[in-house]
């Protein structure tokens, strides 16, 4: 055997580079959004407008933040049902420090303290209790959600300063990006550099694929689970003081479903539900695909529950094809190999 039969050991590294980039489901998502908005820009009125654009990467900030963390919670094959209800948990923290006189800053940090220990009692239970992810994350939803009820009750908060409520909506000059963009691209940077090019990384891959394997190759799982968890409980909280200040209003109720969104996108962007598969740059146009795709929608008069509908068949088209396409991969693998034995050098020879 070759020396560039053996570098071609996995299906996935059959391909040239470019090959793997642009024929990926990840640039197919971007495509998508880029599609979408440039019909819209050319379509739809006032969707061109940097106040669009704004609106819609402001609407969108609070899931942008909490698919970075999910994404590789996935990607390891567990979920966490509970992160919008720890934005709601963050929010009544926020607004409580703020109705009794406590300092904005002292608030922020005191809120994302809340969200790390929300995030260590998801990942003990999930990673050294052993419990499944999906059970745990649906008890903490509850319980987080019932806390922050109970500590604002019906009231709502909303005398936050003004000077902070506006850094949620301060726009970079005249280009319509937020400001508070900024945060994210940073957030987006170390979690990419986290999940596709450091050994740690290479291990959530490994826990996805199998958790047993992942062991014998000295991946500590159980670590690993909880500072993904950990991870996802703070930047929750960054996420709700964010929507806090966003709407200027601290309530226990706040982001409720909001965990049905950001899992929506996260698939949406490629990643599998089954673990072990999936990239950040293509989660992260799978939010965009959906912010462009509500707002122009939106513009067009087309109501909510539409709008939901689209979205929804979108997310089970997307599935699907995953499924299809590994269909027709592996349709075509059987057909090469069948066809192999007959193809000697003495029928290629008489061939030509």
């Amino acid at each position: 055997m070759s020396e560039t039969t053996q570098s071609r050991t996995y299906p996935s590294y059959a391909h040239p580079l470019w090959r793997r980039l642009l024929l990926s489901r990840e640039a197919g998502v971007i495509a998508l959004v880029l599609i979408i908005y440039f019909w819209g820009y050319s379509n739809v009125p006032y969707f061109g407008d940097t106040l669009t654009l704004t609106y819609i990467l402001v609407d969108m900030t609070t899931v942008l933040l909490i698919a970075l963390p999910m994404t590789l919670v996935i990607v390891t094959g567990e979920i966490d049902l509970s992160v919008a209800s720890v934005v709601g948990l963050s929010s009544a923290v926020l607004g409580l420090c703020v109705e009794h006189g406590v300092g904005m800053v002292p608030a922020c940090i005191l809120a994302l303290l809340v969200g790390v220990i929300c995030g260590l009692v998801n990942g003990f239970l999930i990673a050294y209790v052993g419990l499944p992810s999906l059970a745990v994350t649906i008890g903490t939803l509850a319980l987080y959600r019932g806390i922050a009820v109970g500590l604002l009750g019906t009231t709502a908060v909303t005398d936050f300063p003004d000077k902070w409520s506006a850094k949620t909506t301060e726009v970079i000059g005249s280009s319509g990006i937020p400001v508070f963009m900024i945060v994210f691209v940073v957030l987006a940077a170390i979690f990419i550099a986290l999940l596709h090019f450091s050994p740690f990384g290479r291990g959530i891959y490994d826990i996805g694929l199998s958790t047993e394997a992942a062991e014998f190759t000295g991946v500590n799982v159980k670590r690993t689970k909880l500072i993904l968890f950990v991870l996802t409980g703070a930047v929750s909280a960054l996420a709700g003081i964010f929507f806090t200040l966003r709407f200027g209003s601290a309530r226990g109720d706040n982001a409720t479903g909001l965990e049905l969104q950001v899992i929506a996108a996260v698939l949406l962007g490629g990643v599998s539900i089954f673990g072990g598969r999936g990239k950040l740059p293509g989660v992260i146009a799978g939010v965009l695909l959906i912010g462009v795709l509500s707002s122009a929608l939106r513009l067009e008069d087309v109501t909510v529950n539409v709008i939901n509908i689209i979205i929804g068949l979108l997310l089970v088209l997307s599935v699907l094809s995953t499924s299809l396409l590994a269909w027709v991969s592996d349709a075509a693998a059987r057909r090469t190999r069948g066809k192999r034995p007959s193809q000697t050098p003495a029928s290629v020879g008489s061939s030509q």
